[in-house]
Order: C-alpha cells, then sequence, then structure tokens
C-alpha cells in the first residue's frame, strides 16, 4: 500500500475538499522484467530528421499580431510565415495580459473572448446574420450578386477600384477587414501586390468557407494569406503597423461604424452627424493600425445621395432606419475626424466606394 506525500494531500484537499487527509492510495501496478525490442527503419530516421528540422525553426519572437486586450504585440513561437500552415502550428501568448492564442479549427481566434468556454458573445442581429452556416455557405453563391440591384458594379470592378486606390502601398500589409468568405481576399491575393494579405473576419463560419474556398484553390493555397477571427471594434493589430485597410460592402455590417472608423472627443461632430454619441468613445481603429501614408478603402450602401429628391429622403430614413446605413456626408466627416487626409468617393446610385490616407 502506498501512501500519498504530505505535498500531494494538501493539494488535493485545497482542490477537492471531499478527500480526507487520511485518504490512502493503493495500486496495483505491475512491472515486467521482459525485454523490451526497439526496430527502427530508414522511414523513422527521415521522419526524426524533419521533426528536428521543424524545432530548430520554431523560433520566439515578437509578432504582427497584438493582444485584443492591451494591444501590446503578442510573442510568437513557431514556424515563421503569413501562410496558413504556419499560423496553425504557432502559438502566440500576450506576456503582459498572460493569455494565450492559437488557431481553432482553420483561424486564429485573436478576440477578447478567446478560449473562455462559458462566455456566450452576443451581438446585433445584423452582425449575428452573418455567422449562420447558411447564410456563410449562400454568400458567394447568389447572396453578392444581388447587390448589383443597389448599383455595386460586381466584384471584379469593385477590386480594380479598390486597386487604383491601393497603389500608394503597394508591397505592403493589407488586412481585409469583415472579409466575409474570403471573396476580395483571395483576390488581393492573386494580384501578388502586397507583401501578405490578412482575411479579418467577426463570423466563424465566414472563415471556414473562406478557408475551403482557399483549400479549392492550389494557386493560393501556399501564399502569405492568415485567417483571423477578431472583433472590428478591437482589431488585433499595434498601433501603425499596416499599410492598407479594406473594408468591402462592410461598413453597413458594423454595430457602431464611428467607434470602428474614427477617434472622436466628446464634442467633435455631435452636431454634424446628428447622432447621438455615448460620453465615452472607442480608441479609432482603423485610424489606429495604418502606417503613416496607409490608405483606407471601404464601400458600403448609402441612406441617400445628394441627387436623392429632398422630399424621398424622409421616406428613405424611416425604411432604413434599422440599419447602420450612412450618407455621404457622414462618411467623409467620419474620415476627417479620424484624421484622414485625401478623401476621395465613387457613387453610382446607392453604391459608395471611398478612399482616405493616414497622413
Amino acid at each position: 500500500m502506498a501512501i500519498a506525500p504530505p505535498s500531494l494531500h494538501k493539494y488535493l484537499y485545497a482542490k477537492y475538499p471531499c478527500v480526507s487527509h487520511n485518504f490512502r492510495f493503493r495500486h496495483s501496478l505491475r512491472f515486467s522484467c521482459r525485454p523490451f525490442r526497439f526496430t527502427a527503419r530508414a522511414s523513422s530516421t527521415v521522419s526524426l530528421e524533419t521533426d528536428l528540422s521543424i524545432q530548430k525553426n520554431q523560433t520566439e519572437e515578437t509578432d504582427l499580431f497584438s493582444c485584443p486586450v492591451c494591444y501590446k504585440p503578442l510573442i510568437r513561437k513557431g514556424p515563421p510565415g503569413l501562410n496558413l500552415a504556419a499560423i496553425y502550428r504557432s502559438g502566440f501568448k500576450c506576456k503582459q495580459c498572460d493569455k494565450s492564442y492559437s488557431s481553432k479549427d482553420t483561424y486564429l481566434d485573436l478576440t477578447v473572448t478567446a478560449g473562455l468556454r462559458d462566455y456566450t458573445e452576443v451581438k446585433p442581429a445584423g452582425t449575428e446574420l452573418f455567422r449562420s452556416p447558411f447564410v456563410s455557405f449562400v454568400y458567394e453563391r447568389g447572396w453578392r450578386q444581388n447587390f448589383n440591384r443597389r448599383g455595386f458594379p460586381g466584384p471584379d470592378e469593385e477590386f480594380r477600384m479598390a486597386q487604383e486606390y491601393f497603389k500608394p502601398v503597394e508591397g505592403g500589409i493589407l488586412v481585409d477587414v469583415s472579409c466575409g468568405s474570403g471573396l476580395f481576399s483571395r483576390k488581393f491575393v492573386k494580384s501578388g501586390t502586397y507583401s501578405g494579405v490578412i482575411a479579418l473576419d467577426f463570423s466563424e463560419n465566414m472563415l471556414r468557407q473562406c478557408n475551403d474556398f482557399i483549400e479549392q484553390d492550389a494557386s493560393i493555397l501556399a501564399s502569405n494569406i492568415a485567417l483571423v477571427r477578431a472583433d472590428v471594434s478591437r482589431v488585433p493589430f499595434s498601433s501603425g503597423s499596416v499599410d492598407a485597410v479594406h473594408a468591402g460592402a462592410a461598413l453597413h455590417c458594423w454595430p457602431s461604424p464611428l467607434n470602428a472608423v474614427s477617434i472622436l472627443s466628446q464634442n467633435v461632430l455631435c452636431h454634424k452627424l446628428e447622432l447621438e454619441l455615448d460620453s465615452k468613445f472607442e480608441v479609432a481603429e482603423i485610424s489606429r493600425i495604418l502606417r503613416s501614408g496607409g490608405v483606407f478603402v471601404g464601400s458600403t450602401f448609402l441612406r441617400y445621395t445628394s441627387s436623392t429628391p429632398r422630399i424621398i429622403r424622409p421616406f428613405r430614413e424611416r425604411i432604413l432606419q434599422n440599419y447602420s446605413y450612412l450618407t455621404e456626408e457622414e462618411i467623409e466627416a467620419l474620415c476627417t475626424s479620424c484624421g484622414l487626409t485625401n478623401y476621395t468617393r465613387n457613387i453610382q446610385q446607392s453604391f459608395i466606394m471611398f478612399s482616405a490616407q493616414k497622413p
């Protein structure tokens, strides 16, 4: 009969009070004296060499990604690179918050609630809709095509327009915010214009669908593209670390475009935007992560345009009151308020694509 040492008794009693101090352990382990034989084959040697080479590449370094809680750069341990395989085999940790992050399924989860099992994150209905497996599946199979009715010129033309705006930052890191199923993320990767593309979305199912599309395309499977789950109000990048941010058909899906795009003070733009603003404002995410000279390109639906007759505008306000549609004046004011300059836009019916640059 074996008796547990006092230290083990203390540990068990502290963790499980029902365990008595006089509790004794019994075991019936038997050890065989039979000889142990090990046969090594050539394939085992090759496998061992491969494992050793992988371990040599398991470096620990400061990464592009940052903690969504404190925004300090994460320490990455694993193979370098921005491709799917390297990200999947890497671990990330914030030394300040002592919180670890890793790839879940096919994407890297960098939300504030990552790793918490007993927490259910509920977002507005518009956000929750795109977390549905059904919507994620049909998004590129008919859903997105319906945008043409509202003036969207189509993915190919929208991509061409965005590339024109992004010319000053060619060769840099691009973050495709609210990427959905990766329609534009894949186009940016295929263009070969950027050193890395990060497809970022809050929807788990959209990111899984994005991964499925990438795996079906051998031409980009090993490219520098990473899938990241994150909240647009807490984008997990260090300040001034990104060259380009794209948000295609996205602003109207965000719970609060003001918090995501701009940094506001208590008195800025209250009268211009005619919105009820809370006394506390979040850090400007898009503006914060852009480097000097970085470019932000976005597209969305407009509530109405300058050419919309004034008599019709109240009706459109009423009909679209449950949507986060903005006017072109509000979008321009948003960009100006967060210090972005060189604002330009292209409007077709209810579609607007705009660009602004961080000085």
